[in-house]
């Protein structure tokens, strides 16, 4: 029989003259778009869930705690003692100094701005930061290690703290740079699935319907998995996330056991 012979499904709305017919076996060109119209008409009715958090939008991250916390790392490791450093002991955090001022002057005040050599030059920072902290955490754990640690346990327990605290923030910058993509895509809720799960996105009934995860958020998942060497309230989904959480637990726990087994050998009796 002819396409103009078949009679119409039933139910079916009559087609108007001129229109498309849609094709078999697949989806119509534009249902992406006829489904996001729905859902917000569904949404704005009071018939659908609420948008999950990570694909709302959101007011643009205040730029000043990220500074504070930045600041606090380079002035830690500007305090470890020079044997700890890498040499010559000047360069990385001129290094550091230098893209931080860059990144200031690109988002002085919140973070709107997200180009392609912004974002690399925020990558490079937490990696030259990261970089700073390895090596001092392994200057330390081979002086341990070797039994050449020098000083009192008192000073051994300082610059095994001043590494550990360097290394919580250096992982919180990594989760706050790449959980959906960053600051920026964030705000605007770009992310099709979250890369950490944190309690308000799970359960929205218990933050404000404007709630959206901040800097501060990322340094206290990266204080307790450092403290407690797993997951505490924030669950990791990607693999990239579960990965970097286990590399922290691991540098924490070498860190803790050895220092601190190191001081109390060196107690005068």
């Amino acid at each position: 029989m002819s396409e103009q012979g078949q009679s119409p499904e039933p139910g079916a709305q009559p087609r108007a003259e001129g229109e498309p017919r849609p094709p078999r076996g697949g989806h119509r060109e534009g249902d992406a778009w006829h489904e996001l119209v729905k859902l917000v008409d569904e949404v704005a009715g009071g018939r659908a869930a609420v948008i999950p958090a990570w694909r709302q939008r959101s007011m643009a991250e205040s730029r000043w705690p990220v500074t504070l916390t930045v600041v606090a790392a380079l002035v830690l490791q500007g305090l470890l003692p020079q044997r700890l450093a890498p040499h010559p002991v000047v360069l990385l955090p001129a290094l550091e100094i230098a893209l931080f001022i860059g990144l200031l002057i690109a988002n002085p005040v919140r973070f709107e701005r997200r180009s392609a050599v912004v974002r690399a030059a925020s990558i490079v920072l937490v990696f030259l930061v990261t970089l700073d902290n390895a090596w001092s955490a392994v200057r330390l754990v081979l002086e341990i290690v070797e039994g050449h640690a020098p000083g009192t346990p008192a000073q051994l327990l300082a610059a095994g703290g001043t590494v550990w605290a360097t290394n919580v923030i250096a992982f919180a910058l990594w989760y706050w740079e790449f959980d959906r993509g960053g600051p920026v895509h964030r705000s605007l809720g770009k992310a099709v699935h979250p890369d950490l799960m944190f309690p308000q996105m799970a359960s929205p009934e218990l933050a404000p319907p404007d709630w959206s995860t901040r800097f501060i958020d990322y340094l206290y998942l990266s204080f307790t998995n450092a403290a407690a060497f797993s997951p505490t309230d924030v669950m990791p989904l990607a693999r990239w996330a579960k990965l970097t959480m286990l590399l922290q637990s691991a540098v924490s726990l070498a860190l803790g056991v050895l220092v601190i087994a190191r001081a109390i050998n060196i107690l005068p009796g």
